[in-house]
């Protein structure tokens, strides 16, 4: 099965935190457009199942009336049990080794401009899914050449072999998402560690890859846990951050311990540039895949703020 998703969406379950309804800022638009009505109907006529669409991601009709989709590889229950994560945890089906060519001819039929590939966790397995990801990159660079294309790729267990797969693969963006604070990651990524995604984004840009990450808000983080996080991740010379909402999928996930207000996630953003980030997105419906189509332009986003400083 092909999926399309994105990391954080939106359901009933998020809509109070401590008794207080989701604040205005939070309320999205429905969607519209020719393009969105357009992929739409390719997604229903093809029975492409769309975790963007059964989960009301907050961006889905900008992303895909932009042309740009997300697409989840290598099944749908992850060996992994973050806090935050509404994806199955358990034992993954066997690995489909057709999947590579049928998500690449999917975004062909889509006609999608920019994909963005992610998976589950996959640590049962030797090559942790490298090679699934290795072949489905390749499958869709030939059949889509003017396609770009962002992997959002687990740590991989900071494992060099699978890592340098990707680094092969040579995409536009890779992708690794932090998702937290050094102080908050053992009770939000249960089975990661901090400081070895960091090692994992640094290995990439060594590899000669534009890399990114991502952070989530909301958690019971402090600004300086904040700040620290984006001076590590500029310290291994990450080049795109894209900082969100936390929002609760389920009531089994980790309760929101606050809406944080635009203006703080604004100040992140010029933290985050005045840092020497390339490319820094920052706000509350703000996810990995948000704009991701302008995260594959160098220096796109520190020119856009520069701009509106006045610089």
């Amino acid at each position: 099965m092909i999926e399309l998703t994105t990391n954080d969406v939106i359901t009933e379950n998020a809509q109070i935190v401590k008794g207080i309804k989701k604040p205005d800022w939070l309320r999205v638009k429905l969607p519209i457009g020719e393009e969105y009505r357009h992929v739409r109907k390719l997604v229903d006529s093809h029975k492409l199942h769309t975790i963007c669409e059964s989960g009301n991601c907050p961006n889905m009709g900008e992303c895909w009336g932009e042309g740009t989709a997300t697409f989840m590889i290598l099944g749908n229950i992850c060996t992994r049990s973050c806090g935050f994560c509404n994806v199955a945890t358990g034992r993954p089906l066997e690995v489909d080794w057709d999947e590579p060519q049928r998500v690449a001819e999917a975004i062909n039929l889509m006609k999608v401009k920019h994909a963005v590939i992610t998976s589950v966790d996959r640590d049962e397995l030797k090559d942790g899914g490298s090679i699934i990801w290795y072949n489905t990159i390749k499958a869709i660079k030939t059949l889509n050449p003017t396609t770009t294309l962002e992997t959002l790729i687990p740590d991989f267990k900071g494992n060099r072999e699978n890592l340098q797969r990707i680094v092969d693969a040579a995409p536009e963006v890779v992708s690794h998402n932090i998702e937290t604070t050094e102080r908050l990651t053992r009770q939000v990524r249960i089975q990661a560690k901090y400081r070895q995604s960091l090692e994992t984004l640094r290995i990439l840009k060594e590899g000669g890859m534009r890399t990114k990450s991502g952070i989530m808000l909301g958690l019971g983080e402090k600004r300086n846990d904040v700040i620290q996080t984006l001076q590590d991740l500029k310290a291994n010379a990450v080049d795109v951050v894209t900082i969100g909402q936390y929002l609760q999928p389920t009531k089994k996930h980790l309760a929101v311990a606050r809406f944080v207000h635009p203006d703080e996630f604004a100040e992140y953003r010029d933290i985050g540039y005045n840092l020497g980030l390339d490319y820094v997105e920052s706000g509350p419906l703000v996810r990995s895949s948000y704009h991701s189509e302008k995260h594959v332009i160098p220096g796109y986003g520190k020119k856009k703020w520069m701009e509106e400083k006045g610089y």
